[in-house]
C-alpha cells in the first residue's frame, strides 16, 4: 500500500480568524473535529491510518492549537459555523465528519445545519444533553482551569482512561507524549474554560429526529464524560443511527486511543458503506 501523503501544517481564513489546519492522505474529505481541550496533534496517529482511503482534514478549534481566538461568544453552534466555514474555505462541498465529544456535539449542530455538506457522520463519545451526572462530572473538571491551577487540570483529565490503563506502566508514557498537546497558554486555558461552557450548554435532544445523515454511534462502557446512556439516546432519537458499543478493558472516554485496533477499522468500515457519490 501507498503510504498516504502527509500535508505540512498551515492556515486557513474562516470568517475572522486563522485556522490551523493539518490534512493527510487523497480521497474523499474526512473531517475530524476536536474534543475539549484537544490540538489537532492529537490525530497525529490515527489520521495517517484514516487517510489511507481519505482525505483527512485535522484543525484546531477556534482560540486552541495554532487557531485564532477572534470575537464573539463560543457555543457549540459557533463552533459547527467554524467547521462549515472551513468546508468552504478548502472548497469542500460535502464530507464525512468525525466528532469526538465536544466535536461529536459540534458535528450534531453542523449535520442540522447544513445536511447537504455532511455525507456521513461518526459521533464518537457523544451526548445530546447534559443530565445530572455529567454537569457535576463537567463542574469538576471545569474548576482548575477556571483558577488557572494547570497541574490540577491535567491530573483530572485522567478521568479520561480507563482504570486498566490508569494503572499500567505504560500511562506514564504516554502522559508525557500527550503533554505538549494540551493548553498552555492564558489565552487557551480560557478558552478551555469557554469550551467546558460549550458542553455544558449543548442541548440537540429535540432537533436530532431532522437529521437524516447516515450516523455511527460509538459509545464506551466505561466512559464517565459521556456515559453509554447518552449515546444510546442520540442513537435512538436520530432515524436509522447506528449504535456500537464497545464494553471491557479500555471502554473509556479516549476508547479510540485504548482500542484503536477495533476503533479505527469500524469507522473506515462505515465510512465506505456511505460514500459521498
Amino acid at each position: 500500500m501507498t503510504p498516504p501523503t502527509t500535508h505540512p501544517q498551515r492556515t486557513v481564513r474562516v470568517g475572522d480568524i486563522a485556522v490551523a489546519v493539518q490534512e493527510y492522505g487523497e480521497g474523499e474529505p474526512l473531517l475530524i473535529v476536536n474534543g475539549t481541550t484537544q490540538s489537532l496533534g492529537f490525530w497525529a496517529e490515527p489520521a495517517p491510518v484514516l487517510a489511507s482511503r481519505h482525505r483527512v482534514v485535522t484543525y484546531d478549534l477556534r482560540g486552541m492549537g495554532g487557531s485564532e481566538r477572534g470575537s464573539g461568544d463560543i457555543s457549540v453552534a459557533s463552533l459547527a459555523s467554524d467547521a462549515l466555514g472551513l468546508l468552504e474555505a478548502l472548497d469542500i462541498e460535502r464530507a464525512h465528519v468525525l466528532g469526538y465529544s465536544l466535536g461529536s456535539a459540534i458535528a450534531q449542530e453542523l449535520a442540522l445545519a447544513a445536511p447537504e455538506r455532511v455525507a456521513s457522520l461518526v459521533l464518537y463519545c457523544t451526548w445530546a444533553r447534559t443530565d445530572g451526572f455529567q454537569r457535576a462530572v463537567i463542574t469538576g473538571l471545569a474548576h482548575p482551569w477556571r483558577t488557572g491551577d494547570l497541574e490540577a487540570a491535567l491530573g483530572a483529565l485522567g478521568i479520561a482512561f480507563s482504570p486498566q490503563l490508569l494503572d499500567s506502566p505504560q500511562f506514564g508514557e504516554l502522559v508525557e507524549q500527550l503533554l505538549p498537546l494540551f493548553p498552555s497558554t492564558e489565552q487557551q486555558v480560557r478558552t478551555t474554560v469557554e469550551q467546558w461552557d460549550a458542553d455544558m450548554a449543548h442541548d440537540t435532544l429535540d432537533r436530532l429526529g431532522g437529521i437524516t445523515t447516515p450516523t455511527l454511534v460509538i459509545a464506551g462502557e466505561q466512559d464517565l464524560l459521556t456515559p453509554p446512556w447518552h449515546g444510546r439516546q442520540v442513537a435512538e432519537s436520530i432515524p436509522g443511527a447506528k449504535l456500537h458499543l464497545f464494553t471491557g478493558p479500555g471502554s473509556s472516554h479516549a476508547l479510540g486511543v485504548e482500542r484503536a485496533e477495533e476503533f479505527l477499522p469500524l469507522v473506515q468500515d462505515f465510512l465506505a458503506e456511505h460514500p459521498l457519490s
